[in-house]
């Protein structure tokens, strides 16, 4: 549970604009739970009427702390339950309405074997700390930064998506050239908002009822993250105006 700024004792009821907050210490308290988060997430969630802040004559947002616990709520759905925005949206709509209520955190458990964990019915292979650095030929002191700044992050219980074995390699390889993971961030958050859109589009099909849906939904998932990365790459080679092998 987020804990937002309240009025010190004997203060009485805080006012309604004592209680308001910038876009800056929002995201702060909201970094305590999502790390990744950031400010041009915050204001994307904004742009799709999931949060609704007040502004000041100056055009500044102000949130309130029920604010934040909305924003809360829609990032813990994503990361938990892969929902697309429009079906959080209506869903946390039922819920004021008293019409339903926020789902719980998913259980994601460990296999027998320890190299797995289940979300929400998709098993997830999974290797260790240990395995994680030794497969990227990187120290302790890297990983920790690499999550200190959200880049790559284990799941609940412990364990790291085999995927992550490449990101890892990437990330040392850049810092051997003098990028830090500090410079990333940015690029970090891109990859975030790709992901976004792509489930956007597919996401609903890929937890149909219909296995057969679900597998055609999977495979567009694919072309589409294909050609994101294609397009990245080739946005990256314009800009540089270089041409790669």
């Amino acid at each position: 549970m987020l804990h937002t700024p309240r009025g010190g004792a004997g203060q009485g009821a805080a006012t309604a604009e004592s209680r308001l907050m910038s876009i800056g210490t929002a995201l702060n308290l909201l970094r305590d739970e999502f790390p990744e988060v950031t400010i041009s997430k915050i204001r994307f969630l904004e742009s799709e009427g999931l949060v609704d802040p007040v502004r000041t004559p100056s055009g500044y947002r102000k949130f309130s702390p029920e604010d934040v616990e909305r924003l809360a709520q829609v990032l813990r759905m994503q990361r938990d339950h892969y929902l697309p925005l429009k079906v959080i949206r209506e869903h946390l709509v039922a819920v004021e309405r008293g019409e339903a209520a926020v789902p719980s955190v998913p259980e994601r458990r460990r296999s027998d074997n320890g190299d797995s964990a289940v979300s929400d019915g998709r098993t997830v292979a999974l290797i260790g700390r240990a395995e994680l650095l030794a497969a990227a030929q990187a120290d302790e002191s890297e990983l920790t930064e690499w999550e200190s700044y959200g880049l790559i992050a284990p799941v609940e219980g412990g364990g790291y998506p085999r995927e992550t074995v490449e990101v890892a390699k990437l990330l040392a390889a850049l810092g051997g050239l003098g990028i830090e993971p500090r410079h990333l961030r940015a690029m970090k958050g891109a990859a975030d908002r790709q992901a976004l859109l792509v489930d956007q589009l597919v996401g609903a099909l890929r937890r149909h009822r219909n296995p057969k849906t679900r597998a055609a939904a999977e495979e567009r998932t694919k072309e589409l993250a294909g050609l994101t990365v294609e397009l990245h790459a080739a946005l990256v080679r314009t800009a540089l105006g270089v041409r790669l092998p």
